[in-house]
């Protein structure tokens, strides 16, 4: 049926219908924001903070489990398989064909992101310091006494948080596993296994419980240990322990450099807020020490004698073996004298210092400002391989408080009586889980 409008009516009508459509724009979009709005409410720290205490008790349980029955470097089986189940268990795909027994998980988000690796050390130590829990090694002479049980169970707690909202993630988390950090050999061996070009992260992160009180964190750009180098002493002749001893002690005497003749190699000042790495006047800067102790061994007539030594300052790392030759000729030795060279050249931890940045501010801003605190020193006679991932993707290592004084509770690392409060996990993935989510949006 034609129905003819005057001018008047036919304005009147425009009008209904542009109003018509203007308010079905504006559900369509408003609708379209609350789904936006809804996904970004879903992964709040507040979210992940509950999420972490849901399944706290559950991850004291895995942690001791893994404490129990702890696994030396290259022998990870029984580890790579409880981590493998753990991981299937939250819906993750899971690679085992990389290296000896690592394990990556691997948690794909439904929206699109950056890409972020996490790493957790799978390694226990060959001893048989006192362990005062109930849940105590069942394996004589095997440990966790550096507490890679506690950052296996960090990085499944992060996975479990993150994996329980995967729908809101943005991006793709890379959980990687890896075993031999003790012999330093386990990241260089994934490396060279062409791990990155299996994975593709664009940042990497990773952590080391410290004795700084429980789930304090603590960083810096750049170096967070000193370099250390294996130096070895090749003689024609063999030496007497005697000479060898004295040779030593006149090395260290006319190499070693301090600041206003502290002792660096003190551990115990770590802790010291006056001089301890905390203090931007820290023992822990500028300096060059050696080990107390030395190897020698002779093999067809010919002496080795060998020790480490530990370097802040990376533009000074050429100068040392002219030096040490130049005391060992000084000492009346230049006929014996075949060789000084290194046998051992370690990478050391070097953070990325936009990230680190990045990372400071980010946890700071969520938690307070005393989440994070400022490292100012390298620590000696300690190590990570994490520094062979750190080669292939910028990233940042942290130190992580798992001491509680009043609990009697020392995270002293390698050490007797070794202890970690384990509310330690709780803190642990509830500040990395955020800090992750933060970065996959960038």
């Amino acid at each position: 049926m034609n129905l003819k409008l005057n001018d008047g009516q036919q304005n009147i009508n425009m009008k209904k219908a542009i109003l018509k459509l203007l308010f079905v724009i504006t559900v369509v979009c408003y609708q379209k924001a609350n789904c936006q709005q809804k996904s970004v409410v879903g992964l709040t720290h507040e979210s992940i903070r509950i999420e972490t205490d849901k399944i706290f008790e559950k991850l004291v349980k895995i942690r001791r489990e893994l404490h129990t029955n702890p696994e030396l470097a290259g022998k990870e089986k029984q580890t790579q398989e409880t981590i493998k189940r753990y991981l299937l268990d939250l819906g993750l795909e899971v690679q085992t064909d990389i290296y000896g027994y690592a394990i990556v998980g691997i948690l794909k988000g439904a929206r699109k992101g950056n890409s972020i690796a996490w790493r957790a050390d799978m390694d226990a130590l060959p001893n048989d310091f006192p362990d005062n829990v109930d849940f105590k090694s069942s394996i004589k002479g095997v440990q966790h006494g550096c507490g890679h049980d506690v950052h296996m169970t960090i990085a499944l707690g992060i996975a479990e948080v993150l994996a329980k909202h995967k729908k809101d993630l943005q991006g793709t988390v890379y959980f990687i596993f890896q075993p031999q950090e003790e012999s330093f050999i386990g990241a260089k061996g994934m490396v060279d296994n062409k791990l990155f070009s299996k994975i593709n992260p664009s940042e990497i992160y990773g952590l080391h419980i410290t004795p700084l009180p429980v789930g304090q964190i603590m960083v810096k750009a750049n170096e967070m240990y000193a370099y250390q180098k294996g130096v070895r002493i090749q003689f024609k002749n063999n030496l007497s322990k005697e000479k060898l001893t004295v040779l030593h002690q006149k090395i260290r005497s006319t190499l070693t450099r301090t600041t206003n003749n502290s002792k660096p190699w003190e551990l115990q000042h770590f802790l010291d807020p006056t001089v301890g790495p905390t203090n931007p006047n820290t023992i822990y800067k500028d300096y060059f020490i050696m080990d107390e102790g030395f190897v020698d061994y002779s093999k067809n007539d010919t002496q080795f004698f060998e020790f480490d030594v530990y370097e802040t300052d990376k533009d000074r790392l050429n100068q040392i073996i002219p030096a040490i030759k130049k005391v060992v000729e000084s000492e009346g030795l230049s006929v014996q004298l075949v060789s000084v060279t290194y046998f051992k050249e370690n990478p050391t931890i070097n953070n990325n210092p936009e990230l680190t940045n990045i990372a400071i501010n980010t946890l700071d801003k969520m938690y307070g400002k005393e989440t994070v605190i400022l490292d100012y020193g390298q620590i000696p006679f300690s190590n990570d391989d994490f520094s062979y991932f750190q080669q292939k993707v910028p990233g940042v290592y942290f130190f992580f408080g798992g001491s509680n004084f009043e609990k009697g509770m020392i995270a002293m690392i390698h050490a007797p009586n070794f202890m970690v409060d384990e509310e330690c996990i709780r803190i642990g993935v509830k500040s990395f889980s955020y800090l992750i989510i933060e970065r996959l949006k960038n």
